[in-house]
Parts: structure tokens; sequence; C-alpha cells
């Protein structure tokens, strides 16, 4: 039988630009120092930049040569994103790997700065509008990477297109189910458009299964619990943090990855375990005529479009 994959196996990935939304804890926090370790420039996009300094500071007490960037990045807010979207393309010209990561799961609804529905603002419409504002950088590289992260959650997943902003009716369970869906048909939909337009630029979901990190305890803090219940479930049987994000390092830079593919650990149900390996998604997260018609309402709430796929020779 042969050795497990590890991240070591991602190869060295000096001059490469790798960036990580939501890197100074959880699994942004390991995917940047697993990508750090092979030598990657790391922008670690994340909302408190006093945070993202001390998690850079943690990377590089392992590693000292560690070549990090820290920006202020907050996906709830459009104003944000362009800023630093502005920042990057200052001071890279091309961009190899971007990791759609950071998100919240199963708080109250509250509303972002720009009116949306604070869970499908920050881990769907952000990123959507991140990637196209990042296009120009992507697609200038040689076959550059977007990683979209997905969830379990998202087999229960529906995209209300009548109410996407849970105005009407609101449960704090079903709008991150749906936001994660929704990362899917991204990832799907931009591989398409990707291929169409005739780039080189691959498009991959993944998942990390069920992983201790600080994402179960934020829902349950707005609403002033303590997830007790959660805490030893995840002491049961979730993995750590840094086994998680090997699979997102798996989805970034594994040579057999393809275009339009979806990973996950090998697992039982896909909670845990090495090798990541592909595996499947449900129906809905493949039906190109849900797929268009959320891209089409992203690009108007957003004011962000993908024109330079149109704009290809």
């Amino acid at each position: 039988m042969s050795a497990p994959w590890t991240p070591a196996q991602a190869g060295g990935l000096s001059g490469r630009v790798a960036i990580v939304s939501g890197a100074n804890s959880g699994l942004g926090y390991e995917t940047a120092r697993l990508l750090a370790a092979r030598e990657a420039t790391v922008v670690m996009a994340c909302r408190n930049v006093a945070k993202g300094g001390d998690a850079a500071k943690a990377i590089t007490a392992g590693l000292p040569d560690a070549n990090l960037e820290v920006c202020e990045l907050d996906l709830a807010d459009l104003a944000s994103i362009r800023r630093f979207a502005g920042a990057i393309a200052r001071r890279h010209h091309e961009i190899d790997l971007l990791v759609n990561n950071a998100g919240l799961m199963a708080v109250p609804r509250l509303e972002t700065p720009d009116g949306f529905e604070l869970q499908l603002g920050t881990n769907y419409l952000g990123h959507f509008a991140l990637t196209g504002l990042l296009l120009p950088q992507l697609l200038a590289a040689d076959r550059a990477r977007v990683v979209s992260l997905s969830s379990l959650a998202h087999v229960v997943g529906r995209i209300a297109f009548d109410d996407l902003q849970g105005a009407r009716r609101y449960g704090r369970v079903k709008a991150y189910c749906q936001s994660k869906l929704a990362a899917l048909l991204f990832a799907y939909e931009l591989q398409r458009r990707s291929a169409d337009a005739g780039t080189r630029l691959l498009s991959v979901a993944c998942h990390p299964g069920y992983c201790r990190t600080n994402l179960f305890a934020v829902g349950p803090q707005m609403r002033g619990h303590k997830p007790r219940t959660t805490a030893v479930l995840l002491r049961l049987f979730a993995q750590d943090a840094e086994k998680g994000a090997a699979t997102v390092v798996f989805a970034a830079t594994a040579p057999e990855v393809r275009g339009g593919g979806y990973y996950g650990p090998k697992g039982i149900f896909q909670l845990k375990g090495l090798p990541p390996r592909e595996v499947r998604s449900v129906a809905r997260s493949h039906d190109r005529q849900a797929a268009a018609r959320l891209w089409a309402m992203s690009e108007q709430l957003t004011g962000v479009g993908y024109d330079c796929f149109d704009h290809r020779p």
C-alpha cells in the first residue's frame, strides 16, 4: 500500500502567490501555514489585521523563512473587498492560488453593510466578488487555481431564489447550508466558464470533513449559549484543523486534481481521514440552470462581473 498523501507532497511552491481568506485561525491558519512550509508567498487575508499579525508571528516562530503578507479583508463588506483587490493588484501581477475559506456558521440573522444576509454575504457573495475582482491576476498566472470551501452541510442545502436573503423566513442552519451549496454551484460554474473562455484557470471545490475549529462556537456564542454538546462531539469524532487543511492543500496543489472536481476526506461518511480523495456532491449542486441563475443574481447583487472571460482571445 502506498503511504497516505501528506501536504509535504505538495512540492515546492517557491515563487507562487497564494491568498487564503480567514487565515488568522482554524482551517485558514493551518492552510496558510502548510502552504508557507512549501515556500509559497502567502497572503493572509483577515478581517482583523491584529489577529492576522499574531497568526503570522505564530507561523514564523516555527517557519522562520516563511514569506507572509497580512492584509485586511472583510468579506461581509464589498468596499473592503474592493480595497483588498486593489492592494493585491498593485503588489502582485499574478496570483497562483486563491483559497476561498473564510466563513460563518449558524449565526442569528444579521445583515452586512450591503444589506446581504450575513452568512450568504460572507460565505458566498463575498468570495464571488473577491474572485471576480482578482480574475485578471488569476488569469495572468499559469494554470492558477481557485479553491472554494463547501461543507457536508451542502447535502441538505436549497437555494431560496424567491427569498435568497432570508428576509421573510430565516433559519440559521438553513442559511448556512444554502451558502455552502451556493459555493459548490459557483465552483462548478466558474470551471465551466473558464473552460468555455479557453483559459487554464482551474476551479475546484473541497470540504474538510468534521474539524475542531472555532467555527462551531461562534453561532452559539452570538446567541449567548455555550456549545457544550458540540464540544463533546468535536472531542470524540472530529479531526484537528491541520488534517482538515490537508484536504484544502491537496485541492490547491495536487497534480491529479481536475477542474470542476470536489475533494474531501477518505474516511467513513467523509468525516475525516487521509489521503483526500474526489467525492460526490448532491445532484442539486450540478444543476446548470440554477448555477447560471445564481451567478446572474450574484453579479447584480455585488456589482462584480467576470468580463475578463469575455475578452479572452
